[in-house]
């Protein structure tokens, strides 16, 4: 077994460095579902909702704010994820944290559609898949590269799908659509978890670590609130 000079095995070095590395990860994935859930929550109420949402004959729509709200995080998203983004911590805190609130506007619906019952189960059964499939990512020795391919495809051909369902209304293409959104976000869960654990292990410079577990967060974030919002819409009650 190898050893650096402090007497530790360079294999315990790496699961010591992984572990805080994931630490980070989870924080700040956290800290956003927090802050989006806590958006929603207000958003769905005065004077808030108003400002979001407008009232027409076939219910609540959003306002000009509101489609701001919504389309800004798409281009929060790139600049995490640019080069630009890793050399600038304290910027990619506030862009991120500020990407997790504008989507939480767009979760508004889910305390108007739902009985507060059923989103905390839909919350608490993603909550436990997303553990122990992001779990699985970590400490399985099987190469998830293939998954990654895989389950890219088939997000495509859910959104290209999903384009399709806004013309062609049909209650069986929606359980399809959302039974097959849960696996594949499901299985991009553990490829992500591997891919951000290899990377890691490739070599890291660690001033740019918080930056990079930033943008790792960012990844599972987005797996979650789309699992969340699938096993929602399968699970949940509506008012």
């Amino acid at each position: 077994m190898e050893f650096n000079s402090q007497g530790f095995s360079v294999v315990e070095r790496s699961n010591t460095g992984v572990r805080v590395y994931f630490n980070k990860i989870y924080s700040y994935m956290a800290q956003a579902l927090c802050l989006s859930g806590l958006t929603a929550f207000l958003a769905s109420k005065e004077p808030l909702l108003s400002l979001f949402y407008t009232q027409t004959q076939n219910g609540l729509t959003y306002s000009w704010i509101g489609w701001v709200a919504i389309l800004s995080p798409l281009f929060l998203v790139f600049y995490i994820n640019s080069q630009s983004a890793i050399q600038n911590i304290g910027k990619t805190k506030v862009i991120f944290w500020s990407f997790a609130a504008l989507v939480g506007v767009s979760l508004a619906n889910v305390f108007l559609l739902y009985t507060s019952a059923s989103v905390c189960q839909a919350f608490l059964v993603t909550a436990g898949s997303f553990l122990g499939l992001s779990l699985y990512g970590r400490s399985t020795d099987r190469d998830l590269t293939a998954w990654g391919r895989f389950l890219y495809m088939g997000l495509l051909g859910l959104i290209l799908t999903s384009i399709v369902g806004i013309f062609v209304k049909s209650s069986f293409l929606t359980l399809v659509l959302n039974v097959v959104c849960v696996f594949i976000f499901a299985g991009l869960t553990a490829y992500d978890t591997q891919r951000l654990k290899q990377s890691y292990q490739s070599g890291m410079d660690e001033e740019l670590q918080d930056s990079i577990a930033i943008r790792g967060a960012l990844s599972l974030y987005l797996n979650f609130i789309n699992m969340f919002m699938a096993i929602l819409n399968l699970l949940g009650d509506r008012k």
